[in-house]
């Protein structure tokens, strides 16, 4: 079944009761609304003023719910996931952990192959030139020693955007991939949970201050979708600059997006369990191709 992203903006109360998430007005006492847990998949929470119960809390990792909390930017900047989200997970944690350098640089290869591909299919979709992406996507070697990823960003980003330049801090539509980012980051690190990996360890992103190397890993091939969102809205004529709820709702489609994976059409959260679940299978011998999505 597909899973509900919920998004909270409003001062809140939220419990549990009779298996649902029930929200409540702080000050009235009024139930505004309320969700089955069983249909959740992700809860975003988007105000100082949100108080959840510990009771919700434990439900909510019972079924595998990312709790996802926003900064004084209402951009996302905690996560919380269950420590185990898969039966076997002390078992695919050893595989993942002994993996051999030679995959992990294959395994690059083919994350890097998929989003340049993606990347390229953005700027056909698009109408703007996109035959040097196939080049560098062809250039790619064992572990992308060559950096044909940061090569065709850069070119991908001049020619989608204008004098645009792609900074955390800049301007918009800066503040609208960010925001797309982060959500897709939990998402796959939601993902590799529920597969029994753990979102830490890396196949290319190691850094030691870094909690979640293999979401950022395994989310670029994803990243696209996010980029897509992000034109649509620009494009619609009511669109400023500030990430508003709008946006933020526009942008939280992301993970019932339609995408091709295996020769089928499947939401984008669905995907992202194909792909973690055939990563999981790399990891343990049972494979050697990480299944990403086409645009």
């Amino acid at each position: 079944m597909l899973k509900r992203t919920i998004y909270i903006g409003n001062p809140a109360y939220l419990k549990l009761k009779d298996h649902q998430l029930k929200i409540e007005d702080p000050l009235t006492k009024e139930t505004k609304g309320s969700v089955p847990i069983e249909d959740m998949g992700f809860l975003v929470l988007d105000n100082f003023q949100i108080t959840l119960s510990h009771q919700l809390i434990i439900a909510l990792q019972q079924h595998n719910v990312a709790i996802i909390s926003c900064d004084e930017s209402h951009l996302p900047l905690g996560l919380m996931l269950p420590i185990s989200g898969h039966v076997t997970h002390s078992e695919f944690l050893k595989h993942q952990i002994n993996c051999s350098e030679p995959l992990r640089k294959q395994l690059w290869k083919q994350t890097v192959e998929a989003k340049i591909f993606q990347q390229k299919e953005v700027l056909l979709k698009n109408k703007l030139p996109f035959e040097r992406m196939i080049n560098y996507m062809n250039e790619v070697k064992s572990g992308d020693s060559t950096n044909m990823e940061g090569i065709a960003a850069q070119y991908y980003w001049r020619t989608l955007f204008e004098d645009f330049t792609r900074d955390r801090k800049g301007d918009a539509p800066n503040n609208f991939l960010n925001f797309g980012y982060i959500v897709l980051r939990s998402m796959v690190a939601r993902a590799l949970v529920s597969s029994g990996l753990h979102p830490t360890i890396g196949i290319f992103h190691r850094n030691k201050y870094n909690a979640y190397c293999l979401a950022d890993d395994i989310m670029e091939p994803y990243r696209p979708y996010v980029d897509i969102l992000v034109i649509e809205w620009m494009q619609k004529s009511e669109m400023t600059e500030n990430l508003d709820k709008e946006a933020k709702a526009h942008l939280l489609q992301l993970a019932t997006k339609d995408v091709y994976i295996n020769g089928l059409t499947r939401p984008l959260m669905t995907a992202l369990s194909i792909t973690t679940s055939s990563l999981c299978k790399c990891f343990t011998g049972e494979g050697r191709v990480i299944h990403y999505p086409m645009l």
